[in-house]
């Protein structure tokens, strides 16, 4: 078709229905311009004619008509973006921690929300005019938490917008976080296999495992050090990139992470002066950059890990020191992404069915 474009679907959006990504990716689309474009056969989905309610899957590639093609009246305003002021550019230049032509690597504060939402006004993709220059504005490519710190990677043109979201997708780019646990995991390492879903009456702001419907989610972890049995210092990697997956994963096993009362309750926290901030950071990220080179890149503790982290007896230099192993395969995973795939695809062809029936009953 002339005058289309093809997106792929980063890890981020993996599962979500379509409409969703659209709102998600481009908000200038509206809901009825994707549904006239999904009537008239030219939405596709991995090569195949789209619905809005279609789930869109990791590494699928979207072809989406030229919203300029389009006829004017069904496209929203665009929201002109209010200028930044002068504190707020130096904010998001004091974030930088790396730089090359391809990429940013932000170490993201604890409490700044990545993209914006319903009373969220101040968030990171809006701070991002600050670091725009002659190549344009920093991209997104992937999220962290509003609570969550840490190493956050932005491109800085659309070329490596995509390069960095192929490499996000396909799983190639490897991220470590330290968290602190409450208690000490059984084993000293492991992989968490639990697939994840919305949680029912949370309006889709918690997760929770759900092993019939649940889209598939690994986690990997070791521990780094130990408090007793009080606590326990731990790296995480996670090998999917669901929502919340590492906060739903440690609570699901029994040992939420410290100030994280979304999933661990009261239970928790610690006592002893700990704070009752999340203690979740993304510590390195790793990632073949498009020239053929390597980004990797650390990114310091937030003050409140640093002495949670002192105040139980840890040495951050053990952690940095740990052999950067490659996650460990497990061979439940694959057979459970399959299983999911085929209950959705089945309940697609469910609507589908229920659509057919309902046009003949019209006829």
């Amino acid at each position: 078709m002339a005058d289309t474009r093809t997106f792929t679907v980063s890890e981020d959006d993996d599962g979500i229905r379509l409409d969703r990504w659209f709102k998600r990716n481009m908000p200038e689309v509206s809901f009825n311009m994707v549904s006239r474009w999904s009537r008239t056969g030219q939405l596709r989905l991995a090569g195949q004619r789209a619905a809005p309610g279609d789930r869109v899957e990791v590494g699928q590639e979207i072809l989406v008509p030229s919203v300029e093609s389009a006829p004017s009246r069904t496209a929203r305003p665009q929201r002109q973006r209010e200028p930044l002021m002068p504190e707020e550019e130096q904010l998001v230049r004091d974030m930088v921690i790396y730089e090359d032509p391809a990429a940013f690597v932000l170490n993201k504060p604890p409490g700044l929300a990545t993209q914006g939402g319903t009373k969220t006004h101040q968030h990171l993709d809006r701070l991002l005019d600050g670091l725009a220059d002659d190549k344009g504005r920093p991209k997104l490519v992937h999220r962290l938490d509003k609570d969550t710190s840490g190493a956050l990677l932005v491109a800085r043109s659309a070329r490596s917008a995509g390069h960095f979201a192929k490499a996000f997708s396909g799983r190639t780019a490897r991220k470590v976080y330290w968290a602190i646990v409450i208690g000490v995991p059984d084993g000293g390492e492991g992989v968490i296999d639990a697939p994840l879903a919305k949680q029912p009456g949370t309006g889709g702001e918690k997760m929770h495992v759900d092993r019939d419907n649940g889209l598939p989610a690994r986690t990997r972890w070791r521990v780094i050090d130990r408090a007793g049995n009080r606590a326990a210092w731990v790296e995480l990697q996670p090998l999917t990139g669901r929502t919340h997956q590492l906060r739903a994963h440690m609570a699901s096993i029994g040992h939420p992470i410290v100030g994280d009362a979304k999933y661990g309750g009261a239970d928790a926290f610690l006592t002893g002066g700990i704070s009752r901030k999340l203690h979740l950071h993304a510590r390195r990220i790793r990632i073949d950059a498009p020239d053929g080179g390597k980004i990797d890149v650390t990114a310091e503790l937030p003050p409140h890990i640093a002495e949670s982290l002192a105040t139980l007896g840890f040495d951050a230099s053990v952690g940095d020191a740990l052999p950067p192993e490659q996650p460990k395969s497990v061979g439940p995973s694959r057979k459970v992404a399959a299983a999911a795939k085929a209950r959705r695809q089945g309940r697609r062809g469910e609507r589908r069915a229920r659509g057919s029936q309902g046009k003949a009953k019209r006829r």
